[in-house]
């Protein structure tokens, strides 16, 4: 059996690498299963690609589809000839995709136009509700053309029956992301800032900003730093600055005198700061989960939320998108009056095993 696990962005390296572990694991035992890793490219600068590989011990990918930046309409048409190409070369029996970037959509639509190869989405079923997210576009294309979802909440669960989804066709089985984070733990890289800006553990705050809706627009991404600043009162400010983010600011005419601002940090290095700090102030996905799992107080500038279980259960609250929302919840946060949270289930490090099995199972692979 040949499986295809496509990969293109940040989030994705972070998720497949213990699936790529658990399928070795497998191999070791002498299961007749083989996989194919595919880079598309999407992400392609160093900090954001090669160094998630080296890092988490992912092995070189077999193609690379280069796909590089571009439109919406040009990376997805890029990603998918590229893959169309190599399928056509030589078809896989099962295509896994992960998360919700281009590179998902376009790879799923590519396999299923490729003689209805199958497609496994891990990290099926999560919804925000926002129509204006490219990501929830991916989502709902990529879950609608999906033959096995590997899911990381009951809430998935429940959207994707709404959807008309069969339950034989889903599997909760937790949350990959988690896995690499209890992997990796133990091997976090103290960054170069730490030393340079004398950061003492729950000290500081870290904070990401890098969603359209939150920089494109630099009258708006202005406010935002700027009641940041204001509302943490002095409290050291840590900004990995994401490409995105970076491109807007300059320029812009922003006070950015008050941030720390670093260039983006690998996953060691930036999870190290993360597990250490009083609260990070994300517009991030991922990183509300491992914070949840670490235990850390998250804000989330956004006004709608994929990972609703990350406010339920876990550390995080969603605060929208005005800044007004932001110095009462820094208020709770320097009263400590933050709530502790929980670890939702199944976030235990044992997804990829529980994935991995069930394809066996599905295709009866002896």
């Amino acid at each position: 059996m040949l499986i295809d696990i496509i990969a293109g962005a940040r989030p994705n390296f972070i998720k497949i690498a213990p699936i790529v572990s658990a399928i070795v694991e497998k191999q070791n035992e002498g299961v007749p299963i083989e996989y194919r890793l595919v880079h598309t490219g999407q992400h392609y600068d160093k900090k954001m690609s090669h160094d998630f590989f080296e890092q988490l011990g992912i092995p070189d990918p077999d193609h690379n589809l280069e796909a590089g930046s571009g439109t919406q309409a040009e990376q997805t048409g890029k990603i998918m000839i590229g893959y169309e190409k190599l399928l056509l070369e030589k078809p896989c029996d099962l295509c896994i995709v992960v998360g919700d970037v281009t590179s998902t959509m376009a790879c799923s639509i590519a396999a299923k136009k490729i003689n209805n190869i199958k497609v496994a989405h891990v990290e099926g079923g999560i919804r925000s509700g926002d129509w204006t997210m490219p990501e929830e576009i991916n989502r709902i294309v990529t879950d609608s053309i999906t033959d096995y979802f590997f899911t990381t909440s009951e809430r998935a669960n429940s959207n994707l029956r709404k959807s008309g989804i069969a339950d034989n066709q889903i599997y909760f089985v937790g949350n990959t992301m988690i896995d690499t984070l209890y992997k990796q733990m133990p091997r976090f890289i103290q960054p170069a800032v730490w030393e340079s800006e004398n950061l003492t553990e729950k000290g500081y705050i870290v904070m990401t900003l890098h969603r359209p809706a939150n920089v494109d627009d630099t009258s708006k991404l202005g406010e935002l730093i700027n009641e940041i600043v204001r509302s943490a009162k002095g409290i050291p400010l840590v900004f990995p600055v994401h490409p995105r983010t970076a491109k807007m600011l300059a320029d812009s005419g922003i006070d950015t005198s008050k941030l720390t601002m670093t260039e983006p940090l690998s996953y060691l290095e930036f999870n190290y700061l993360v597990q250490k700090a009083m609260a990070v102030v994300t517009d991030s996905g991922g990183i509300t989960e491992e914070a949840t799992v670490m235990g850390v107080p998250c804000m989330t500038l956004r006004d709608s939320t994929e990972r609703p279980e990350t406010c339920d259960i876990g550390t995080n609250e969603l605060l929208g998108t005005d800044p007004a929302a932001i110095p009462p919840a820094f208020e709770k946060l320097l009263a400590k009056e933050w709530k502790k949270g929980g670890i939702p289930e199944l976030w235990d490090g044992k997804t990829a095993g529980r994935i991995v099995q069930h394809i066996i199972d599905i295709f009866e692979v002896q």
